[in-house]
């Protein structure tokens, strides 16, 4: 017989800053899903999303003192510790190390969804809209959306303040909405 019981976030906060493992065990039953699927879209990768999302339990059960009802809800302040370890995950040089060394075979696969993906875009017809805006939105758009780049590596990489990046991407972005439209 299996009886689903139902905690309200507050009784189940309470339970988990009194350290009962009851409780534990039902937060990793009802919520390991949603982060593991959180950290997996970060990653890319089963077996160290695996891990990190032990991980991403013993660090909330550790911390759990620290968690401000007044600041959100349960979920999200644990989605933000999940997105967060991952984040620090792929940042780590030892990740950065093992990207490098990937073999050979695995290169091939990749380099060949990269095709894959850049034939998609081609046929979309969005990299020839892309051409035709001014050259600041037009490195910007590249960087970001055809190279992975993040605002603040846009920055870095271009030398102008965060601020500008943000400002002309969105309205480069708006620049393309009206092509499009």
């Amino acid at each position: 017989m299996n009886t689903t019981i139902l905690h309200s976030e507050t009784e189940l906060i309470s339970m988990l800053k009194s350290k009962d493992e009851k409780a534990f065990n039902y937060l990793y039953d009802n919520y390991s899903g949603a982060l593991y699927g959180v950290i997996l879209k970060v990653l890319d990768k089963e077996e160290l999303a695996n891990d990190l999302l032990q991980e991403v339990f013993v660090k909330i059960w550790r911390s759990i003192e620290q968690y401000d009802s007044s600041k959100g809800r349960l979920y999200t302040w644990m989605l933000n510790i999940a997105r967060n370890s991952a984040i620090d995950v792929l940042r780590s040089k030892s990740f950065q190390q093992e990207q490098k060394t990937i073999d050979i075979e695995n290169s091939v696969y990749l380099n060949e969804s990269r095709r894959n993906t850049e034939n998609n875009t081609d046929t979309l017809g969005l990299k020839k809209s892309v051409m035709n805006l001014k050259p600041e939105f037009r490195i910007l758009i590249d960087l970001a959306y055809f190279q992975g780049f993040t605002q603040e590596e846009i920055s870095k990489t271009l030398q102008i303040p965060l601020g500008t990046v943000k400002t002309r991407m969105r309205n480069a972005i708006l620049e393309l909405k009206s092509v499009f439209k």
